[in-house]
This record gives C-alpha cells, sequence and structure tokens, in this order.
C-alpha cells in the first residue's frame, strides 16, 4: 500500500535517476552489479534472523537481494518506485518467490500492512533523495520498525572531510573508469554531479536523531561506501507507519 503524494512532496520516481528508468540499463543491471545477496542473507541469519522474520527491502531494483531473501525469510515485501526495475522483479518473483511480495512504492509513500517488520534492509538507495528526504525517509523506517528492530543501510557515504573531496573524488571516477566492471568514469562522475550522496558527518546524524542506534559502521577503504547496522531505539513519542 502506498500513501498519495502531498504536493510538496519530491517525486520518488523522477529523483532516482536517468538510468533506473531506462529498460536498456535495468536489461543488463544484474550482470553490472553485483548486490552480495548471499553474504548479506548469511549476515542476517548469523543476527538470529530466519524463517518467522519479516523483511521490507526498500529500493528494491531488480530484486537480487529480495529473491535471496524470500528464501530464507518468511515474508518479505519489495519496495520500489521504478516501474521498469518492478517489471523485471515481478517477472522473476512469477518463476520463483511465493512468500515476496512486490510494491510500487519509494521510501516517502511506502506503507507497511501487516505484522510489522523485524528488518527493513536498504542498499544503494537512499542516495537518491537529497538529505533533507533522508531525514524523512530515515524517519519513515524508524516508525516502520518496533523497539529492537534492524535497519541495514548500506550506499554511497563519503567518509572523508571537505578537504580532501575534490581529490578523492577525481581518483574514484579515475579508478571506476579504468576497473574491469561495467562501469564507466561517465557513470561515476554521473553519481556524483546528479545524484545525492552525502558525507557520514552528515547522514550519521540524521540516523541518531530518526531513533536509531548506530551498533556498527564500516567503510570502504577509499571511503565512499557505508554499510550500517542501525537498531530502533524507543521512541516516546513515534507513531508505528502500518496497520
Amino acid at each position: 500500500m502506498t500513501t498519495t503524494r502531498a504536493g510538496w512532496q519530491i517525486d520518488e520516481v523522477a529523483s532516482i535517476g536517468r538510468e533506473n528508468l531506462d529498460p536498456a540499463h535495468v536489461a543488463r543491471y544484474d550482470d553490472k552489479e553485483d548486490a552480495g545477496a548471499a553474504q548479506e542473507v548469511a549476515l542476517l541469519e548469523s543476527l538470529g534472523y530466519g524463517t518467522q522474520t519479516v523483511l521490507v527491502d526498500l529500493g528494491a531494483g531488480t530484486g537480487q537481494f529480495a529473491l535471496e531473501a524470500a528464501r530464507t525469510f518468511g515474508r518479505v515485501v519489495a519496495v520500489d518506485p521504478s516501474p521498469v526495475m518492478l517489471a523485471r522483479l515481478r517477472e522473476s518473483v512469477r518463476h520463483r518467490a511465493s512468500n515476496l511480495e512486490v510494491v510500487e512504492a519509494g521510501f516517502l509513500t511506502y506503507q507497511h500492512q501487516g505484522v510489522a517488520p523485524d528488518v527493513v534492509y536498504s542498499r544503494w538507495a537512499l542516495h537518491h533523495l537529497p538529505d533533507f528526504w533522508k531525514s524523512i525517509a530515515l524517519h519513515r523506517m524508524r516508525a516502520m520498525l518496533p523497539v529492537g528492530g534492524l535497519l541495514r543501510l548500506s550506499d554511497v557515504v563519503f567518509s572523508f572531510g571537505l578537504g580532501e573531496a575534490e581529490e578523492r573524488i577525481e581518483k574514484w571516477c579515475a579508478v571506476i573508469g579504468a576497473d574491469d566492471t561495467e562501469w564507466t568514469r561517465e557513470d561515476a562522475e554521473e553519481h556524483v554531479r546528479d545524484e545525492h550522496s552525502t558525507y557520514s558527518w552528515l547522514l550519521e546524524p540524521m540516523i541518531e536523531a530518526a531513533g536509531f542506534e548506530i551498533r556498527e559502521a564500516k567503510y570502504s577503504d577509499d571511503r565512499f561506501l557505508a554499510d550500517y547496522l542501525l537498531d530502533a531505539a524507543p521512541l516516546p513519542n513515534a507513531q508505528r507507519i502500518g496497520a
């Protein structure tokens, strides 16, 4: 279920990036990008989640993680605002996972139904929102979870100082353009220029203000990727989102 978007609210379809609405890009996406789905599911299993777990995947894309998660967890809801991405995912679901639900919505419009999720999962998606809307999205994710619930958040996050930004970004773009993947320098430049990745020292206070405690934060060696385990802390005035 989704909520109606207010006139002042950002259009998440418009903000998800040109490539995520491009059928040609989406058709090649799973070959270009490895979500490390099996390792992510194994991590959640090591934390005690299993066949009774309800998991919501926000920004599910083509469903690499959601499809793998549905093999282990009791109920998986894959949420994404891109109709092109979801068309590919729905085709996969039709042949594979009966406990996987697909919902066309975004961070700001998804309305959870039924038993509250034990885990909210989001990988390489929050950067599609500017920082103000990231904070709203984080608040909504916290309100969806019970106290003690888990947010697994991974994204492109800049974990360096302002004085390092130009040199590090130029090096990052050059490395991506020279490696053996299908990603190009132009892809990296477009990400920095047109999308909304932010600094860790801006994102992490937002995370805490939204009502999460940071259990673990890991940064890639180049300081461009961050993986978080976030625990839903008590919020006396929070209203749970969903029924």
